[in-house]
């Protein structure tokens, strides 16, 4: 039976809400437990606020109704600033692990695009949720909203993210290693075919980095 999940734009007063939902799903990966011991899950919430806030002016956030999974993504049609007073704010909520996270941003933010693309920041389903169709169904809302605007779309995720993605038109990139930590794996989804007058393909070729 097809799964009925009901997607809405979050709000402002969601902002707590999303960036915990983010932590519980990153917080028990080899991701979560690099940046942050096993004990600190509230500082992974804390870190996320930043970005989920960021995203509500230069980007979209959205949710499944029963607030179970989300994306949070940012409209890179033009180099986008840093959330305000960004290094400040990280080392006041992460402290002795702002480094981790510093070296996460600087890696991540090497291997993006140059030209316009939609950049898939986070998508998180809460793990008593995992592998029901709400991470699916959530996905297929952002690929036809990506869509509708013709941009590629690029994202970051761990060794079991990318069968999902795949699915919904990602194709990998060269990984990213950290240092004594998990691989992270860059993708990218292409506008579909019929766009050629879009300025997005005539640099398709920027998308091929190396590792």
């Amino acid at each position: 039976m097809e799964l009925n999940v009901r997607i809405r734009a979050a709000r402002w007063t969601d902002k707590d809400t999303v960036a915990g939902l983010i932590a519980d799903a990153l917080h028990p990966t080899p991701l979560g437990q690099w940046l942050v011991p096993a004990a600190h899950r509230h500082v992974l919430a804390d870190v996320l606020r930043i970005w989920v806030e960021h995203a509500m002016f230069f980007g979209d956030v959205h949710l499944t109704d029963d607030l179970t999974a989300t994306t949070v993504g940012f409209h890179r049609y033009r180099p986008i600033p840093p959330p305000a007073n960004h290094r400040t704010r990280l080392t006041d909520v992460a402290g002795s692990h702002a480094d981790r996270f510093h070296l996460l941003h600087r890696l991540v933010a090497q291997r993006q695009p140059t030209e316009p693309h939609y950049d898939l920041a986070f998508f998180a389903v809460h793990p008593n949720a995992q592998k029901a169709g709400h991470g699916a169904a959530l996905l297929a809302h952002h690929r036809d909203r990506i869509d509708r605007v013709d941009l590629p779309s690029w994202t970051t995720t761990l060794t079991d993210g990318q069968p999902l993605l795949a699915r919904h038109g990602y194709t990998p990139r060269p990984a990213i290693t950290l240092p004594d930590g998990p691989s992270l794996h860059p993708m990218r989804r292409n506008p579909p075919p019929g766009s050629s007058d879009s300025p997005t393909n005539s640099a398709d070729n920027r998308w091929d980095f190396h590792a």
